[in-house]
């Protein structure tokens, strides 16, 4: 299918999705009022027990909790693809003469238009704690960018994995692990007193390195010092993750949609 069809069906699928967002404004309202919540509590309650409290933790937080945020797209790309696949919605999808590919893809740009527009509520809650962009304009329109492309690959693994499930609650339930994602990261706090192994295993975290990659374009923190690669090169690194995970999700998203249920 031409790339002008895809458009139109990616761009029709879209729509529905967005139409499904506003007939649900309570878990929009859930979904984008938490990492405000985390912040006021962690930058408050945390931040006077670290040895970087007050201001200086919450310019710390504040990149952290925008990857946090953005990985949860694999926990709402696979509800939502469980939902339709288990309510017979993908099997009346599958029936018209649509692109295979445009589905999860309208899907995933529908996240990703949720997405841009919840993060700009929490940065004026962050503007209000004191967090602050130290860097250029340009550096942190580009940390922008990437948390959004973050969380598009984020969400194309979500739907693949959505369309595996057994059941809207399996679903349910192995997406909310996610929250352990951003815990073995440096999203809340600094890596550098861990164990070694430990370190290790938090630095190849793919949120180490988006997080590390925004605090370095925010000005927020410098790049930690022998670090493992994709924190030490953290934009590099973060591009290199989020590649990696669209060169293999979003064609098995696809496949899996044009396959159906097995």
């Amino acid at each position: 299918m031409s790339a002008a069809a895809l458009t139109y069906d990616g761009t029709a699928i879209l729509g529905r999705q967005l139409l499904r967002v506003r007939n649900n404004p309570a878990l929009v309202i859930l979904t984008q009022s938490m990492p405000i919540t985390m912040l006021l509590f962690f930058g408050y309650f945390f931040g006077s027990a670290l040895s970087m409290p007050g201001e200086e933790y919450r310019s710390f937080l504040v990149p952290g909790l925008l990857v946090a945020t953005a990985a949860n797209g694999i926990m709402t790309g696979m509800f939502q693809a469980a939902q339709d696949v288990h309510r017979g919605v993908t099997d009346r999808l599958r029936t018209l003469p649509v692109s295979r590919a445009a589905v999860p893809l309208g899907q995933a740009a529908a996240d990703l238009v949720v997405t841009a527009a919840g993060t700009a509520p929490f940065l004026l809650v962050a503007l209000a704690v004191g967090w602050r962009v130290e860097g250029s304009a340009a550096a942190a329109a580009g940390a922008l960018g990437l948390l959004l492309l973050f969380r598009f690959a984020c969400t194309w693994t979500g739907i693949h994995l959505g369309l595996l499930s057994r059941s809207e609650e399996a679903a349910g339930q192995l997406g909310s692990a996610t929250f352990l994602l951003p815990l073995m990261s440096n999203a809340y706090i600094p890596t550098d007193g861990l164990p070694g192994w430990l370190r290790t295993l938090a630095e190849w975290n793919p949120l180490s390195a988006v997080t590390t990659a925004l605090r370095d374009l925010f000005g927020n923190a410098p790049v930690p010092p022998h670090s493992a690669w994709p924190v030490a090169h953290p934009v590099a690194g973060s591009l290199a993750w989020c590649v990696l995970l669209l060169a293999v999700f979003a064609p098995l998203a696809v496949r899996r949609y044009a396959r159906g249920e097995g």
